[in-house]
This record gives structure tokens, sequence and C-alpha cells, in this order.
């Protein structure tokens, strides 16, 4: 029994959406993105559907990959704000359904496709309330054969390819079929063959030569302290004293490992984000643990903590140096979180989405940082100016680019995940972090509260790792890096050019479009006029 033809669109773009879900971690099936966006493409490009019907399958594209991808966001607020967001992203996606289906009509409908995939990625990343940058493309690529470019291209530019091998490979595909029917000619293989193939050849090339840009000048031996949380859930900071002991407990078995010659004196050891919640500069008590810890350990320590403000707190991170073999009595530098968590540190129109869900009072009002990016700690193997970019901020470009700017010379992604439990979120959020060290050629330190811990190496791959819920210590020597990638020097100009380009893309497609149809209607009006038949053509049928 034949499929009906309105049938096949849906069921393809559910398909896709399914796809690219698997391609995430913590599944990590990095090939199935570009199959995805190849069938996505198929979709949107086969029989030329109406735009109202490329805006339908983008919609059931992205239902089908974000309802699976974000279940951690309900995972103690309930269905309601995980189902909603959802529902948001797959509306973008929907955009970019009517978008590619009007642009894919010029010659090239490859390259639109992608353009039009990497805009609407950008708009979805920005608008409204900072963006959500969760499922982006390049966020699958971790062990792909692209991830290399993220250091030429950034992070927008891979999406970008990834989307141009998924709609060349598809394109060469039917174009062969075409030819087989004598339809097309061998030229018109051309094209796609070299859009599938040529960011592959790309990404092996920079591979083996590393980051462009960048070069080592020394290592030190860095230690992650993950701690681990008394229980999940909304309310783990109510023992907050309880997870400060557990980190510097961890932390002094390690001091105790170096005494018994197990373990390498480390140069520099990083706590997590809320390692202590507890306010260190206005609790005698903490702030004494944490110059034991620093004392004892022989190294500086990053602690995340929590800063009261007169506007309300701020998510930050105190280095605690010490001078002669003793702890500092204050911290020598501090970062505060400068991109904060709408709808968890912070809730934009707090009165109506408290219609809601009763947790919208929860969310606190948290106060973006300003300055630097960086902190610069005294080791023993002189100054390490350390790129800062907490939690939610290692999903957004402009943080660890603007690290690099600052002087980094590798980052560290403080995080706490314990209010999303067991789920695939941290997986997701390391596999964010592995495309930035990628992206900016420096060594990355992951450093989790409750998991996924990890040390990352420049070109993406992982030293150790942690798992989740459990305390650990991490330690490996690290690559100090100097100098700037391309992706890093271009900053967000690519990103801009491609919103540029679908514009105008956009916009002569529509010209296009209306122009056909005008010219349509009045042969079918002289036609009228004659007596003759008044059915349009199949080709403008389908449009």
């Amino acid at each position: 029994m034949r499929m009906p033809a309105w049938a096949w669109r849906p069921l393809g773009a559910a398909a896709s959406g399914g796809l690219m879900f698997a391609a995430f971690p913590p599944r990590d099936l990095w090939f199935l993105a570009p199959v995805s966006l190849g069938l996505l493409y198929a979709v949107l490009r086969v029989g030329r559907p109406r735009i109202r019907v490329g805006a339908l399958s983008g919609f059931v594209f992205g239902l089908v990959f974000f309802v699976p991808l974000l279940p951690w966001i309900g995972e103690y607020v309930g269905a309601v704000p995980w189902l909603a967001l959802s529902v948001v992203m797959a509306l973008y996606l929907a955009a970019f359904g009517a978008i590619a289906t009007l642009t894919m009509r010029l010659r090239w409908a490859p390259l639109w496709f992608a353009v039009a995939w990497t805009g609407v990625e950008a708009i979805r990343s920005s608008f409204p309330f900072g963006g959500f940058p969760w499922g982006r493309a390049v966020f699958s690529q971790t062990s792909g054969l692209l991830l290399p470019t993220a250091s030429v291209v950034g992070a927008p530019g891979v999406s970008l390819l990834v989307a141009l091998v998924g709609a060349g490979g598809a394109s060469l595909v039917l174009s062969a079929i075409a030819l087989r029917d004598g339809v097309a000619s061998w030229r018109r293989l051309l094209a796609p063959t070299a859009a599938l193939i040529v960011p592959l050849i790309a990404g092996g090339v920079l591979a083996a030569t590393g980051a462009p840009g960048t070069h080592g000048s020394s290592t030190i031996e860095v230690a992650a302290i993950q701690g681990n949380v008394p229980r999940l859930g909304l309310d783990f900071n109510s023992q907050r004293r309880a997870v400060l002991d557990n980190h510097v407990r961890e932390t002094l078995d390690v001091a105790r490992q170096v005494r018994d010659g197990e373990r390498t004196q480390p140069d520099l050891v990083l706590w997590p984000e809320n390692a202590s919640d507890i306010p260190p500069l206005q609790n005698a008590d903490a702030a004494s643990e944490i110059r034991g810890a620093v004392t004892v350990s022989r190294a500086p320590i990053t602690v995340g903590t929590l800063m009261p403000g007169a506007d309300g707190p701020t998510n930050s991170v105190l280095l605690w140096g010490l001078h002669d073999g003793v702890a500092d009595d204050l911290p020598s530098d501090r970062y505060d979180k400068h991109i904060i968590q709408p709808f968890g540190e912070y809730l934009p129109w707090r009165g109506f989405f408290r219609h809601f869900s009763s947790y919208a009072d929860r969310a606190g009002n948290f106060q973006p940082g300003t300055g630097p990016a960086i902190l610069t700690a005294q080791t023993a193997k002189g100054p390490v100016r350390i790129g800062v970019s907490t939690c939610w901020e290692v999903a957004f470009d402009r943080s660890p680019r603007q690290a690099v700017d600052d002087g980094a010379q590798l980052l560290y992604v403080p995080t706490n995940n314990a209010t999303f439990g067991l789920t695939d979120m941290s997986s997701q959020q390391l596999a964010m972090s592995r495309v930035r060290a990628v992206e900016t050629g420096r060594s990355t330190a992951v450093v989790a509260t409750s998991g996924l811990s990890a040390l990352i190496r420049p070109d993406g791959s992982i030293i150790s790792s942690s798992e989740l819920f459990e305390p650990a210590a991490l330690q490996s020597a690290m690559e100090l890096r100097e100098g700037a990638t391309p992706a890093v020097r271009l900053g967000p100009w690519p990103e801009r050019v491609v919103l540029l380009v679908m514009a105008i893309a956009f916009l002569v497609a529509l010209v296009a479009t209306t122009n056909l149809e005008m010219f349509v209607g009045e042969s079918r009006l002289r036609r009228t006029r004659d007596g003759s038949p008044t059915g349009g053509t199949k080709e403008h049928d389908e449009r």
C-alpha cells in the first residue's frame, strides 16, 4: 500500500529528529547528526513543498529532538517547564523549515539549507532572555571528524559544516537518482560531492596539525576535586556545610597521598561551583576550613561560592592563594559569573511564570558579574591565568572567547549538576566543554560538585573523568597555551555574516517566488480569456 503524499514528510521529519537525538551524548553517535540533517534536507527538498509544509516538518523534527533531549529541565520542577521549553525550541525549528524551504529554491540548495540551519541556531542561542544554545549540532560532534575545524570556524561554523555535509550527501543521492533516470547531467554531482567531502578533509588536516595560532608554553599539575553532595534535588544546598566538608576532606586526602608518595604535588587545586555555599568572607568557620585546605595542599585553590550583594548575590569563584606555605587571610582574586541562567539563577517575568509552576518563587535573584573572565593564580611554577566559564556559561560562544581574549592559558568550567539528578544533562554539558577546548586551543578542566568532572586536552580528548555522584580527585599535568585560534580571533563575525546572508537569501527567494506566482497567475488569466484550461503547472502547485 502506497503511503499518502501528505504523510511521508512528517514521518521523515520525525525520523530525522530521532536520529539527531541519538547523535548527542551519552549515546555519542556523532555520524547520525549529518545523516539526520541529510534526511531533513530531503524532506524539505523533494517535490518542492509549500513553505507551510516545510514549517510543519521543522516543527515535528524539533519536537522529536528536543522532548527527549531536555527531560532534565523538569527533573524536580515537573513536566510543564520541560515540555513548554521543548515546544518553544520546536517553533524555532519550524522557522528554520520555512526559511530553508524557501531559500532552497535558489541555486546551491545544500548551501542555503546549511545557512538557514546555522542562522536559526544563532537566533535561538541569543533570544529571548539571552537564548538557549542547548542542542546545537556542534555539540554532537565531540568524537566526529569535523570537531578539529572548531579551531578555525568556531562552534557556529562546525554546525554549518555538519548541515552542509548532511545536505551535500542527500543532494548527491538525489542527483545520482536523477542522473540514473536521465533527467540530469553528471555535472550536478560535483557541487554536492564537494559539500560532502571538503569539510571532512579539512577536519582530517586540522586533526593532524593541531589548533592553529596557539603554542604551548609550559605545563602545570592540576587537581580537580569532586566532593559530591549529601542528596539530590533542589534542596541539596540545605546541607551546605556538608558539601564544603566533602571538598575539604577530598582535598586533604589528595595532600595525604602526596605526602605518602602516591601522587605528584599539584600546582593548582580546582573546586567546583557551589563547593561552599556558605560565603567564606561572611563566615569565619567556612573561611577557616578553606584556609586549612590551602595550607595542607600547598597549592592555590579555586572555590565556587555565593557572594551576597545589595541587589542580590553573585555566583562567584574565589581564588585562595598562599605565601611561604601558609594560606592567605583573604582571597587574591574573584570571578563573578557573567551569564546567569534564566528560570534558575533569576526569573524573568516572575509574576507571569508563577501561574505555570509552584517552583517559580524558588528561582534566585542572582546578579551578573562584570570584568575579566580570568583568575590569576600564583603557583610554584609562576603565575597562571585561568579562564572561567561557570556551568551555564560554557554553552555560550562569547564566554570562553572572552577568557582567551583576557589572556587565559587554560579553561576552567566549575559546575553543579546536583539539581538535575541522574540525567543526560552532565554528559551534554561535558560535550560543550570538549568543543570549547578545541575551539580555543586550551586545556580544559570541568570540575563538578556531583559529576561529571573531567580533564580535557586541547584537542578535545579526555585525560580522565569521574562518575556521577561519587567523590573523586582527578589529577594530571595540563598544558598551558598562549595565542588565539582563528575562531577566537574572528569572534562573532562569522555568525553575523551567516545571519546577513540568510536574510538576503530569504528576501531574494521571496521576491523570486512572488514574481513567479504573479507570472503564473497572469498566464492563467490569459488562458481563461482565450478559453484554454486554467489549471496551473505541477511545479507551481508543489510550491
